[in-house]
């Protein structure tokens, strides 16, 4: 089901909900470069569990009105302008590489609304202190987030044409990502299926524009706009400790700066396997929704 949602200043989002319309929510924020059209679990998986899932595609990206000079932390306001429109009052939130630190602002800036939040293959803040950032990061991210930290207008020129050549030939990034990929990652996106569901996620959230993926590249190598300390929900860290896009380091610091956080290292696992742990991380996060709200 398919919804379009207005934020507070104005601007259209566009909203997925998947499974059981009634059941239990579940925001899901998507990677990047990407769109509500992400990994996510069978519509089966959802109904058996009594759940719904709510995807949408962060400003810039797909349908959705951009949302220049946006922080991490601005995602929080989106998210409840579509949950009041659903008629959601709680919920819980996970996020999937680029999208777990916009899953860690919800959790912090919205308390009263977020029951648990679970964060995987994701980045600790810019700023992090005592965190060698770039450790074990493929060279090419490194390249894209430095550039973003001192040029944004560079990593402009370099992110547009890059999007259009994948917007017209989507299974591209992918053969792009191919060489950085480790023997783990490079088993799990040789499934057909998933590889068409990447590839329609790809050609989606780059349809209009390149800018979705510039903005969250710059808000994360910017200050988040919130501190990951001050969450107090339960929380989730999930990473394959073999990750050279989003290295385990960062979820091993989040885990000391999060009061409470639990940490999931999977030794054998790397980047992508993070599509198979979905069904297992809903599963906790479900945990304080007992029943459907609206």
């Amino acid at each position: 089901m398919r919804n379009r949602v207005r934020a507070a200043d104005g601007r259209q989002l566009l909203v997925e909900r998947l499974g059981d319309p009634r059941g239990r929510p579940v925001f899901l924020l998507h990677g990047m470069p990407g769109s509500r059209l992400g990994p996510a679990p069978r519509g089966m998986v959802l109904y058996q569990r009594r759940t719904q899932l709510i995807a949408y595609d962060r400003p810039g990206y797909g349908g959705s009105d951009r949302h220049p000079g946006r922080t991490v932390a601005d995602v929080a306001q989106d998210v409840v302008a579509i949950a009041d429109a659903l008629g959601i009052e709680k919920f819980a939130v996970a996020g999937r590489s680029g999208g777990s630190p916009h899953a860690l602002a919800c959790a912090a800036l919205l308390p009263e609304r977020v029951t648990r939040t679970a964060a995987l293959v994701g980045l600790a803040p810019w700023d992090a202190d005592g965190l060698d950032w770039f450790d074990g990061m493929t060279a090419h991210n490194v390249r894209e987030y430095s550039t973003a930290a001192v040029d944004p207008e560079e990593l402009a020129a370099r992110l547009i044409p890059r999007a259009d050549g994948i917007r017209k030939d989507p299974k591209r990034l992918l053969d792009e990502l191919r060489p950085e990929l480790t023997d783990h990652d490079r088993m799990i996106v040789s499934d057909a299926g998933l590889r068409r569901m990447l590839e329609a996620n790809y050609r989606e959230g780059l349809r209009t524009s390149a800018y979705g993926w510039i903005d969250d590249v710059i808000a994360l190598c910017s200050p988040w706009g919130f501190d990951p300390a001050d969450i107090r929900c339960p929380v989730l860290l999930w990473h394959g400790e073999q990750d050279v896009f989003s290295p385990v380091g960062h979820s091993r610091w989040l885990a000391r700066r999060i009061p409470g956080a639990t940490a999931t290292i999977e030794p054998a696992a790397a980047h992508f396997a993070a599509f198979r742990a979905l069904p297992q991380i809903l599963t906790w996060l479900l945990r304080d929704l007992p029943g459907a709200e609206g």
